[in-house]
């Protein structure tokens, strides 16, 4: 009698870790991002990189995100993207939780213009939101940094006041296509402009973000996707 108690108390402790284990993978959320360079933290450490730094952030709050899948390659404008996306057949095979989207400095770069950017950033967001489901509050965007204020931009004579304001017309036109899908925007143009005065907030290639400016980008991102996530 007595060994059968300890048998059954057996099974029932098996049967609530088994539920429990089931309960934690169904709270597992998946998150994919999608962008270039700034999106896999080009000239810092992967794990530094504003994705990873994210989804590290939500976890200490509570919110079991995983970073599932970074589609993103330095170089990359908004078309070759768009063809990474279509190219990559295990994206369609899974459900994102969460997918951001950053892209568009390399078509300032190359002197796209205004009009490619506007119409492939909205193909590129209708995308991130099928991936998410068709769920417009799991995707975010984040807008494009200044890279005119950087060591680069001046040791190779770029017009950092024409960089600034055609940043500025790509970044508005993300926004106004964003606001029209009910997809949060979060603009850290201002943020990546204190490398004016902050030395520590460009990598060592002169150019990307440093793992302090992607940390605060984080910490201003971070309520806002957490808000996302619990709606």
């Amino acid at each position: 009698m007595f060994i059968m108690k300890i048998l059954k108390s057996i099974l029932i402790l098996s049967f609530i870790f088994l539920i429990k284990l089931e309960i934690m993978a169904q709270e597992k959320l998946l998150y994919l991002a999608l962008g270039d360079s700034y999106t896999i933290g080009e000239a810092v450490d992967a794990d530094k990189a504003w994705p990873k730094l994210l989804s590290d952030k939500l976890n200490q709050r509570g919110i079991d995100v995983h970073l599932e899948e970074i589609i993103a390659k330095t170089g990359w404008t908004t078309d070759e993207l768009l063809v990474a996306i279509d190219k990559n057949d295990s994206l369609n095979k899974t459900n994102y939780d969460l997918v951001s989207l950053l892209i568009g400095v390399n078509n300032q770069f190359r002197g796209y213009g205004f009009q490619q950017y506007q119409e492939e950033f909205e193909l590129l967001l209708k995308k991130a939101i099928t991936l998410a489901g068709n769920k417009v509050n799991k995707v975010f965007v984040v807008s494009i940094p200044d890279y005119g204020i950087t060591p680069f931009a001046s040791e190779n004579n770029k017009n950092s006041d024409l960089i600034e304001n055609e940043l500025y017309r790509y970044n508005s036109i993300a926004k106004n296509i964003s606001d029209q899908y009910g997809v949060r925007f979060f603009d850290i143009m201002p943020i990546s402009q204190k490398a004016i005065w902050r030395d520590d907030f460009v990598a060592k290639d002169k150019l990307h973000p440093s793992a302090k400016m992607y940390a605060e980008w984080v910490e201003y991102i971070e309520a806002g996707v957490f808000q996302l996530l619990n709606k």
